[in-house]
């Protein structure tokens, strides 16, 4: 049989989450996450999620969680060399990745794996966006908005995503998934997870025309 041992880019948010529960029924074994942090090493450099919550999320996943810290300047030079030492640690054939439609994405993410002798996968390339979303809240992930951007508001942090919580984004011209930068999510529960993270939402932060909400483990 082939060997499938893949890292999932683990972003803490409900894409890269699906993506590997799709690479999974696909036959792929997920060996480690990979997430990257911002330069001062505290939270994800894309959703604002501090380190403890995701590597809650890695125990309740019983995987490994490899933390990367990087400006943007160094963001490729500093991934690729984090998909080359984990190829080796893990002897990883594949990354999954959890984007949808943004061709740049998916372009950069080939050019990376290929730097680290990698295969780039991505379960949930060119699916209808409100239909993903549906069929992941359908597979039980549980998932809470803790990002979004200015003309969305701050009124959304913190909130559950529901069907209904669909129906109100799409109402306001917001894509269902949040695939065009709109709001990040973290996810709380899954199939995956042996129990559910618990998070408290302190703070809202506002920085660089971006709502943050300030999060932490809850006992």
């Amino acid at each position: 049989m082939e060997n499938k041992n893949s890292l999932c880019s683990w972003s803490g948010g409900k894409d890269s989450c699906f993506a590997l529960m799709q690479a999974i029924q696909q036959g792929y074994t997920p060996k480690v996450l990979l997430n990257v942090l911002n330069e001062e090493g505290k939270i994800s450099r894309s959703h604002g999620i501090p380190s403890a919550v995701l590597k809650a999320q890695a125990a309740a996943a019983n995987l490994p969680m490899h933390l990367i810290s990087s400006s943007w300047n160094d963001y490729e030079k500093n991934f690729t060399a984090a998909l080359t030492a984990l190829r080796n640690q893990y002897q990883l054939t594949h990354a999954v990745f959890g984007d949808i439609d943004l061709q740049s994405h998916r372009d950069w993410e080939e050019k990376v794996c290929a730097n680290a002798s990698l295969t780039a996968v991505l379960p949930l390339w060119q699916q209808e966006r409100k239909s993903l979303v549906m069929q992941m809240l359908a597979s039980g992930i549980e998932t809470m908005i803790v990002s979004c951007n200015e003309p969305m508001g701050e009124r959304f942090l913190g909130k559950i995503i529901t069907a209904a919580l669909v129906e109100e984004l799409e109402s306001l011209g917001i894509d269902a998934c949040g695939e065009n930068g709109e709001f990040h999510t973290l996810v709380l529960h899954c199939p995956l997870f042996t129990q559910p993270i618990k998070v408290q939402t302190t703070d809202k932060i506002l920085h660089s025309h971006y709502w943050f909400t300030a999060l932490e483990l809850a006992e």
